[in-house]
Order: structure tokens, then C-alpha cells, then sequence
């Protein structure tokens, strides 16, 4: 169980980082959930899918034909779709997380300058307040983007790999007299 101190330090984190810190908690959460169930698919799912296509193409007599090649491009495009699902979805919550980042940055700037015009520039302690509200979600989004962009060009790259090794395996040599 986490103790009270760290519970503390998150409530406070989260209170300095401003309204925008927790819409890009959302978005790193949402985003870590689709490229997790992408690692677990291609672990687990994906091999099972690779064989039951073999299997297809390898029941078929007729390997050489206009009509065996179309079904073998269906076969590939399936397995491409399958891979690549979710996967524009990835970049693009991981696009989203710096924007975030800069509302943030541009609503903590607001409520710096709506001190300045109240308070003047000598309220140092008012101001640090927005420019924690400026700082902080900016570096949120961008600890979160950068930790999803390495991983989804990962799987991108997996996603293309995998689909051109499945094509290999459908090969057209198996002509049947």
C-alpha cells in the first residue's frame, strides 16, 4: 500500500501542475493501455495468426494463379490490418500529450499575468504559482510523448516486420502439376 507521504506528494504534484495535468494523465493512461494490449497481441495473438494463415494458404492446391495471388494479398493485407490496428490511435495520443503540454503552459502564463496586472511584479509568491502551473504540465507532456514515441515506432516496426515475414511464408513456388 503507498504510504501517505507518496499519496501527499502526488496531490500536491497534480495541484502545482494545474487542470491540464490531469487531462494528460487521461492521455498517457489511455495511450499506455492501446500499446500494451499491442505488445500482448503480438506476443501472444499474433503467432496464432501467422500459423491459421499458413494454414490457409498452405491448404490451397493452386499457388501460381492470378486468383491464388489475390487471395495471398488478402491473406498479407489481413494480417497488416490486424497489426497496424490501434496503431495511428498510438501516435496520435502521443502527439496529443505535448499540446496538452502547452495548454498548460499558455493557462499557467495566464494566471501569471492576471497576478502581474493584480498584484503588481512584486508578488513574487503569486507568480511562482502560475509559472508552476506553466512548467510543469509542459514537462508532463513531454516525459509522456517522448516514453510513447520510442515505443510506438517499436511496434511499427514489429507491424512491418511481422507482415513481411507472413508474406514470405506464402510463397508462389508450390506448382501442382
Amino acid at each position: 500500500m503507498p504510504s501517505l507521504d507518496a499519496i501527499d506528494a502526488v496531490r500536491t504534484f497534480v495541484e502545482r501542475g494545474g487542470n491540464v495535468l490531469p487531462a494528460i494523465a487521461v492521455v498517457t493512461f489511455l495511450m499506455w493501455t492501446f500499446m500494451l494490449e499491442r505488445f500482448w497481441y503480438f506476443r501472444r495473438i499474433q503467432p496464432r495468426e501467422a500459423r491459421r494463415v499458413q494454414e490457409v494458404w498452405e491448404r490451397r492446391e493452386d499457388h501460381t494463379s492470378w486468383y491464388a495471388v489475390q487471395i495471398r494479398r488478402l491473406l498479407v493485407s489481413e494480417v497488416r490490418d490486424k497489426l497496424s490496428q490501434s496503431l495511428l490511435l498510438i501516435k496520435t495520443l502521443v502527439a496529443l500529450c505535448p499540446l496538452l503540454g502547452l495548454l498548460g503552459t499558455v493557462t499557467g502564463m495566464i494566471e501569471v499575468f492576471d497576478v502581474l496586472a493584480i498584484a503588481g511584479s512584486g508578488n513574487a509568491r503569486a507568480m511562482a504559482a502560475g509559472v508552476s502551473k506553466a512548467t510543469i504540465p509542459t514537462m508532463a507532456g513531454m516525459v509522456a510523448a517522448l516514453s510513447g514515441l520510442i515505443f510506438s515506432v517499436q511496434l511499427e516496426r514489429f507491424a512491418r516486420q511481422e507482415t513481411a515475414r507472413v508474406a514470405d511464408h506464402l510463397t508462389h513456388e508450390h506448382v501442382h502439376a
